[in-house]
């Protein structure tokens, strides 16, 4: 028996068929432990997430939930759960059973070899679309070279924090949230484990392209002002191509005697710089945009209940 106590975070959405199970698979494990909370985040579920919770809290006082007032997204449901964590070491999880529970068990031996960080790294047993295993790849090597952070492909939110990273993460007062790269930026002892992906136990995942898309900006844009530079680089390029057109079309004019028509070449060099002109607008307008969002300071999410005392 040793003593010290271990805080697993699991932020959910319409996990009604799968939380059950989860803490199921998760109490024979932690029981090994001296002392042990599970925190089940419902991040403005539409089902009965909610409910099944409540039951599972008074079924076991070790069961905690923290509800919010409407779906605020994972990343925030993470940050509300790590929030209230008291544990010395903080594991975080999904809820559909794909991060396997029998892991923790090799998380928390890597913290006590003396890890601040234990992160984990999914291997996919061709159970991913192809599209998606290519975004994902992507998405990687687009980070790696906008941020300087050499953060590994399938990195997932499945890690133990030492409760001292978790107190840093907590004084940080960030609204764009990408905690994967801010865990990794942080530094700190890390140590990575390989898993494979299990299947969802029930239910589909609620991860769209669009919220896929909006971490892949998140990510790409609360780390580095590279996105801005290489703007400056393509209107700097296109405003080379287009000097080096006008002189083309003079040269023909003057020189060779020749007349460039048709409309389809104008609008196709107008249908481009237009689009790089918006391009380049859209990128100053998400930074401009997430000055506007952090200048507010508006809370990260709102909790409506919880069975945890509320400071």
């Amino acid at each position: 028996m040793q003593s010290f106590k271990v805080s697993v975070v699991v932020p959910a959405y319409n996990e009604e068929g799968n939380l059950s199970h989860l803490v199921d698979k998760l109490v024979p494990i932690l029981s090994q432990y001296h002392d042990y909370e599970i925190i089940l985040v419902n991040d403005g579920s539409s089902d009965k997430t909610v409910e099944v919770m409540k039951r599972l809290h008074h079924e076991n006082s070790r069961v905690h939930y923290v509800s919010f007032s409407r779906n605020f997204g994972h990343q925030y449901a993470l940050k509300a759960g790590l929030d209230v964590a008291t544990g010395d070491c903080v594991i975080s999880m999904d809820a559909d059973l794909q991060h396997p529970p029998r892991l923790i068990l090799q998380l928390i031996d890597g913290w006590q070899k003396g890890y601040d960080i234990v992160y984990t790294i999914r291997q996919d047993k061709g159970t991913e679309s192809i599209f998606k295993r290519f975004s994902s790849g992507f998405f990687y090597k687009c980070f790696r070279v906008l941020t300087g952070l050499k953060m590994p492909a399938g990195a997932a939110d499945f890690r133990l924090l030492d409760k001292k990273v978790v107190q840093v993460l907590k004084n940080m007062p960030e609204k764009a949230l990408f905690l994967r790269g801010l865990i990794y930026w942080m530094g700190f002892k890390q140590f990575a484990i390989s898993y494979q992906v299990e299947p969802r136990f029930s239910g589909r995942s609620s991860y769209s392209l669009k919220k896929m898309l909006a971490l892949a900006v998140a990510g790409a844009t609360s780390f580095s002002i590279k996105p801005l530079r290489l703007a400056i680089y393509l209107g700097f390029f296109i405003a080379l191509m287009g000097c080096l057109f006008t002189a083309y079309v003079l040269y023909m004019k003057l020189f060779a005697g020749g007349v460039i028509t048709g409309w389809a070449s104008l609008m196709c060099v107008l249908l481009i710089l237009g689009g790089c002109q918006l391009f380049v607008t859209g990128i100053i307008g998400e930074y401009i945009g997430r000055i506007f969002i952090e200048m507010k300071n508006r809370p990260s999410y709102i909790v409506d209940e919880t069975s945890l005392e509320q400071k």
